[in-house]
């Protein structure tokens, strides 16, 4: 059994949005996961919490104050009124509008802050949000399925304590909205493993580098279909290794998305559920505070699979490759097993191509002075403090009966069946991708670090 102190974050309600019939996105595979932890008994090893709803102004910290404002107000209902604003915050097509969307948000952003502060406040060593990862929401705009990004509010929860945090993205697409956020920063490194070329977003290139003070603090390691556990890995460990060796996070935050998976309806990569989990171990073996997040992931049978492992993993807890009767078994047939085979897809990830990228990723590494020095900041300004949900103020102990339930089996639902379907790919108008550095788009206030830390 792990010493380690875990939380983890589940709203019960997650699973009930709905992008709409036909859309990859589906929060339900949130539900599933959750309902095997709980079914594989796992819940009772770490502290399971609610996550609070963020406020308009908590979600400004990073998006400007008018799309915040438009996605509050915009429904199914309403949303011809607003066609203007629809197209210039990129909303309505791979980002449709749906029915209780901006609480949707509230709530998987609610628990990636939620767990940054318990990981500032030394409440825990480790802090799951599955219902976060949503790393292309821009500062003003909607991209790739996300609205607001939990992950860079998150960050900029955990650089009120720690002079430097380590973002690590193990998603099939490129963590973009991330690395724009932080991208003329040296307090934040980028480091992403993608499918680079004809993908979506089409960012990624390994000499994008960062700019101005971040310049060599976002590391991007462009792949292949096909890659398999072996090849992941070979790549994985050594840049993860130099990185904390010469950046020597504080704290890191992991966007752990299931697209990359064998099998993905989305994706191309090879990866089993061991090779995509010993990322995570990895780099739960290095004892820094680490926020723990989900992201993309298509075949929601897979997703469940991989994020109820790897929760096992970050607990220590060995669990049966025989699924346990849950609510969604029906999902998991015919084998009914945790585990998934990777295909007999060519991998085109050869070895001289890794070797080269290997060599470029490490020698962009050298360019960095070793850990950046900090000088005496002014105080930090406090921790964020998230909302409840109205209705649940009146009586503490419906909060706490909430919570209880949350680890309870939930009901079925009726949910868009898992056929296979095709993501349009997004581009600039020459078909190719350079950061270009605005300030106005990009850069945010990093928060001064709070120095009177216990």
């Amino acid at each position: 059994m792990s010493n380690k102190r875990v939380c983890y974050y589940y709203d019960s309600e997650i699973g009930n949005f709905y992008y709409g019939k036909g859309h990859p996105m589906k929060p339900h595979r949130i539900r599933m996961a959750h309902n095997l932890i709980v079914n594989y008994g796992l819940y009772k090893k770490m502290q399971i919490y609610r996550p609070a709803l963020v406020t308009e102004k908590d979600m400004s910290r990073f998006h400007s104050d008018d799309y915040v404002n438009f996605l509050k107000i915009i429904s199914p209902e309403n949303r011809q009124e607003y066609t203007k604003q629809l197209s210039r915050f990129n909303v309505g097509d791979d980002c449709p509008i749906f029915d209780g969307m901006f609480r949707f948000c509230q709530t998987s952003t609610g628990g990636s802050v939620g767990g940054a502060v318990q990981l500032n406040q030394g409440e825990a060593d480790i802090a799951i949000n599955w219902a976060g990862g949503l790393h292309h929401a821009k500062k003003s705009e909607a991209s790739g399925f996300c609205y607001i990004n939990d992950i860079v509010l998150g960050i900029l929860e955990l650089l009120k304590y720690h002079q430097r945090v380590l973002y690590i993205d193990i998603d099939i697409h490129h963590g973009d909205g991330v690395e724009e956020a932080f991208y003329t920063t040296d307090r934040v490194m980028c480091v992403s493993f993608h499918k680079f070329g004809d993908y979506f977003p089409g960012t990624g290139d390994v000499k994008d580098v960062g700019s101005e003070k971040g310049k060599y603090y976002s590391l991007n390691f462009p792949l292949q279909d096909g890659i398999t556990d072996e090849s992941y890995e070979s790549v994985f460990k050594p840049v993860i290794e130099k990185v904390m060796d010469w950046y020597r996070p504080g704290a890191v935050v992991m966007q752990c998305g299931a697209d990359s998976l064998s099998g993905d309806r989305l994706g191309c990569f090879n990866l089993s559920l061991q090779g995509h989990c010993r990322c995570v171990e990895l780099v739960k073996n290095y004892g820094l505070p680490v926020l723990v997040l989900g992201g993309g992931g298509y075949t929601i049978r897979n997703v469940a699979r991989c994020w109820t492992y790897e929760t096992a993993n970050l607990l220590d807890e060995e669990i049966s490759d025989v699924l346990p009767f849950n609510d969604y078994i029906d999902y998991f047939g015919p084998d009914y097993k945790l585990q998934i085979q990777p295909s007999s897809m060519d991998n085109q990830n050869s070895r001289d191509y890794l070797e080269k990228c290997l060599i470029q990723v490490m020698e962009n590494l050298r360019h960095i002075p070793g850990a950046p020095s900090m000088g005496i900041l002014d105080p930090a300004p406090p921790d964020t403090t998230l909302e409840s949900d109205d209705e649940e103020n009146e009586d503490p102990d419906n909060r706490k009966s909430q919570r209880v339930a949350d680890k309870r089996q939930h009901r079925a639902e009726l949910s868009d069946s898992d056929e296979e379907d095709n993501r349009r790919n997004i581009y600039d108008a020459d078909g190719d991708y350079e950061m270009n550095v605005n300030r106005s788009k990009y850069i945010i206030d990093v928060p001064p670090i709070n120095f009177n830390q216990n």
